[in-house]
């Protein structure tokens, strides 16, 4: 694991006709082993590194990670998708433990106070897509957006609680119930539009529950895709799931169906853990794909 340089204070932003996206990194770009990460070794990742390298990968064949938040403003209103990790949480591995970072200074410097922020929407509740919902005050767990309602995908949160491996209890505990015993919680439905042109997509298979969300607006289309990939090498090899997914068979189809309309439709990907710019559009290879920076 190794940190790689980046000025975490260069905002990347794209606007998807009247929609504009914010992107704010929590951590450096991150390079692992890609065993770590997904199903696929440095070979897989040497045997594309013409394309991979120098954004997505480094020369020795490990894949470079970001940790971030998507920031939507439509409608009037703000929306931050997957808060990150989050500061002083117990976690299981040292990337994600007791963090000390200046997210919410990076957040205000990109023109988003906390306070501002009028929904939280979590593609899934994995450990690095909802620690910000909540922060450490005078010992207790309170929510960090105090005028923002934070949704959930039906089925999402029972998901979540259920499960016991590893740091997930400690996830739920710290980071999804202070916002139900505050009352800030709603469900979400696929299909549902949070505003005009912002609406949630069933992606299912990294969790039972997990969403994406497509953004339209003046005959354009992106979609915030949260896990349903974790890597470019994953295009070129849509077979290979992460280490993370509830049902590689599951994650497998809903990968590859993204991938192919994104390629169909020119449509712009926002992705998770994609580094660089963490944008891009897709183009078909015979029956995989490759991507192109944004």
């Amino acid at each position: 694991m190794q940190e790689l340089p980046m000025d975490l204070e260069t905002f990347k932003r794209w606007n998807i006709g009247d929609i504009r996206v914010t992107r704010v990194l929590e951590l450096p770009p991150t390079a692992f082993d890609p065993a770590i990460f997904i199903q696929a070794t440095r070979d897989d990742v040497l045997a594309h590194n013409d394309w991979l390298c120098p954004s997505f990968t480094t020369e020795e064949g490990d894949i470079i990670l970001h940790f971030q938040s998507f920031i939507i403003e439509a409608g009037g209103k703000r929306i931050m998708v997957d808060p990150c990790i989050g500061n002083d949480k117990p976690r299981g591995h040292p990337l994600l433990d007791r963090l000390d970072n200046p997210f919410l200074e990076r957040i205000e410097r990109a023109g988003f106070p906390r306070e501002s922020i009028d929904y939280v929407l979590c593609t899934h509740l994995h450990v690095d897509h909802c620690g910000w919902n909540t922060m450490l005050v005078d010992g207790e767990w309170v929510p960090t957006f105090p005028n923002a309602r934070y949704l959930f995908a039906r089925g999402e949160v029972d998901f979540a609680q259920a499960e016991t491996d590893g740091d997930a209890p400690a996830i739920f505990a710290d980071s999804v119930k202070p916002i139900l015993d505050a009352g800030l919680a709603d469900t979400v439905d696929p299909g549902d539009a949070i505003v005009e042109g912002v609406t949630l997509k069933a992606t299912p298979g990294h969790t039972p529950h997990h969403c994406s969300i497509v953004l339209t607006s003046r005959g354009e289309e992106a979609i915030i895709t949260g896990d349903v990939i974790h890597h470019p090498l994953q295009a070129a090899l849509p077979h290979i799931s992460s280490n993370f997914c509830w049902d590689d068979a599951t994650s497998i189809a809903t990968r590859r169906g993204i991938l192919e309309h994104a390629a169909s439709h020119d449509i712009l990907l926002l992705v998770a853990h994609f580094a660089g710019s963490s944008g891009v559009t897709v183009k078909a290879d015979g029956d995989v794909w490759t991507v192109e920076e944004t």
